[in-house]
């Protein structure tokens, strides 16, 4: 589905996000699509994560992110473009 376009997004996810398995099943779908990125847990029980690639491929895990892993109940998915990062090569889990 590649299109040649990068783009890089901030994404806040919202709701029952935390405890479930989110950031692992952000990662799983992230690398099956080839973005690069990461994902952490918020202290307000919020996950954050910044991911980046081709823009049909972001339009993708967005998708998923709004379903996201058995568990959870997503109830926001607020999405802002950022500037693009070289050099960065996978997409991981991150600390607070």
């Amino acid at each position: 589905m590649a299109n040649g376009e990068t783009i890089r997004a901030h994404i806040v996810v919202s709701g029952m996000v935390q405890g479930v398995g989110y950031r692992y099943f952000t990662v799983r779908n992230a690398m099956k699509l080839g973005l690069t990125g990461w994902v952490r847990n918020l202290m307000n029980g919020d996950v954050e994560l910044e991911a980046q690639g081709d823009r049909g491929d972001m339009a993708m895990l967005i998708s998923q992110l709004k379903l996201g892993p058995q568990w959870s109940r997503v109830e926001r998915v607020k999405v802002s473009e950022v500037p693009v990062l070289e050099g960065e090569t996978d997409f991981r889990v991150r600390g607070y």
